[in-house]
């Protein structure tokens, strides 16, 4: 029989936003996305809830929440949990299924799927804790961090000894670190101004309020067309001035010689970093667009799992990792690949966006300086200023910083009024869309 601190129930929701109606979001490869989430509540017998999500942008939304549904089994009447060694034992569990991992191994859907629910046992268990997650994994011991990865196809590149050495070594200045922290916030920046749909009216006036908010560095999405680049990027570069980093985003858009000979292009108007410039799973094809062209390469919110963040390191194919924290198997697997990028000396500049993102990469991002690297130097996380309102925690941005998350757990939660109305298909937004039938999600919901 379940005892008082034991998990009851997974609750999966489908939640979709219509950003595509502003263009919000778009890029070369996304040109109408609506932003989404299959998300995730953990019931428990004693009361306290722990709240994760998936992020997608439309259609195969349904997909994921069933692939997070069928982990269900392994769930009720599990102890909840509170520990290094029951989270290690969960994420173990749910990433090791003898039939799931068939569907992957350890990659796709259901590599997301067992994030999902991962996260939101961090999100119980540092609720229950009084702390935040960032906090929450910084109160624990080395070998209580070094415990909860999976070192499995890393260690030719990263031991439990050497993550072990790397954790011990920076933990004398976690007090200071976190006193820092909190006075001063984290850096961002922002990609508001750069959607690819936004005409060069809008890109120039979200520009300029970006600086004058207080970010140091903007990121503009390109890869669809090299002429429209030029003058956006030019447009751009005249409204933030030299001394603000203008990073830009082809979100896989090309292959390796149309990426070289691109960048080549832009690189008169000194783009900080070109992110995804081709497959998240070409290693070599990355190596290759660094070694071609003058601008660094970043990469890392479509990659599926540590062992391909472990070869992009390996290969010297990439100065900048940005990890997604709904992407790979939660929590546990991001902090393998902060231990592979801290091993490796490359700065870890997080992707976030999306629904929930900003919210939840902000506390591995910080957890990160306290903890593993111990330094923000070249360091930034993603913020875009989209749906942070249907969260009961939500980011808080000053002077382009992420304040430091004092509430517990995860920062997460959804309101329960933006669940129900953005529920889909039968979510009041959604319903009201039938009258709109040109629409692709319009002839779901009527179907």
């Amino acid at each position: 029989m379940a005892g008082s601190d034991s998990l009851t129930a997974l609750e999966c929701h489908d939640i979709r936003f219509p950003t595509s109606d502003r263009l919000d979001g778009s890029d070369a490869m996304n040109p109408d996305p609506d932003y989404s989430a299959a998300y995730v509540v953990l019931h428990t017998t004693s009361g306290p809830q722990g709240h994760g999500l998936c992020f997608t942008i439309g259609r195969g939304n349904e997909v994921m929440a069933a692939a997070i549904r069928s982990l269900a089994p392994h769930l009720a009447g599990r102890p909840a949990p509170t520990t290094a060694a029951d989270l290690a034992a969960l994420h173990h569990d749910l990433t090791h299924d003898s039939q799931l991992r068939w569907l992957g191994p350890e990659k796709g859907v259901m590599q997301m799927a067992a994030g999902a629910v991962v996260n939101a046992a961090w999100d119980l268990a540092a609720r229950r804790a009084g702390r935040p997650v960032w906090e929450f994994l910084a109160t624990l011991t080395p070998e209580e961090l070094v415990s909860l990865v999976d070192f499995r196809y890393l260690s030719d590149a990263l031991t439990p000894g050497e993550a072990l050495a790397l954790l011990r070594a920076a933990a004398p200045g976690r007090a200071e670190r976190t006193a820092r922290l909190k006075a001063e916030g984290y850096p961002a920046y922002t990609t508001s101004p750069g959607w690819l749909g936004y005409d060069d009216r809008t890109l120039v006036r979200l520009a300029r309020e970006a600086v004058a908010a207080g970010f140091g560095q903007i990121k503009l999405k390109v890869g669809a067309n090299l002429d429209d680049d030029r003058r956006r990027l030019r447009l751009a570069r005249e409204a933030v001035g030299p001394g603000v980093r203008i990073a830009v985003d082809a979100n896989q858009r090309w292959d390796v010689a149309e990426a070289v000979r691109w960048m080549t292009a832009l690189a008169p108007y000194a783009p900080y970093w070109i992110e995804e410039p081709t497959s998240p799973d070409d290693v070599l094809g990355h190596a290759a667009v660094r070694a071609g062209q003058p601008v660094k390469v970043a990469t890392g919110e479509h990659i599926a799992n540590r062992v391909v963040f472990k070869q992009l390191l390996q290969a010297g194919a990439v100065d900048f990792v940005q990890i997604d924290a709904a992407r790979v198997a939660g929590v546990n697997e991001n902090l393998a690949i902060l231990l592979l990028a801290a091993k490796y000396g490359v700065p870890v500049c997080p992707h976030a966006g999306g629904v929930g993102l900003c919210e939840m990469v902000q506390h591995l991002a910080m957890f990160d300086y306290v903890a593993v690297s111990g330094s923000r130097e070249d360091r930034v996380i993603e913020y875009v200023d989209h749906l942070h309102d249907h969260f009961t925690d939500p980011v808080v941005i000053g002077r382009g910083r992420y304040r430091a998350p004092a509430a517990p757990g995860f920062s997460a939660r959804m309101k329960p009024a933006s669940l129900t109305a953005h529920r889909f298909p039968d979510g009041p937004v959604w319903r009201a869309r039938r009258t709109q039938p040109d629409r692709p999600d319009a002839q779901e919901v009527t179907a």
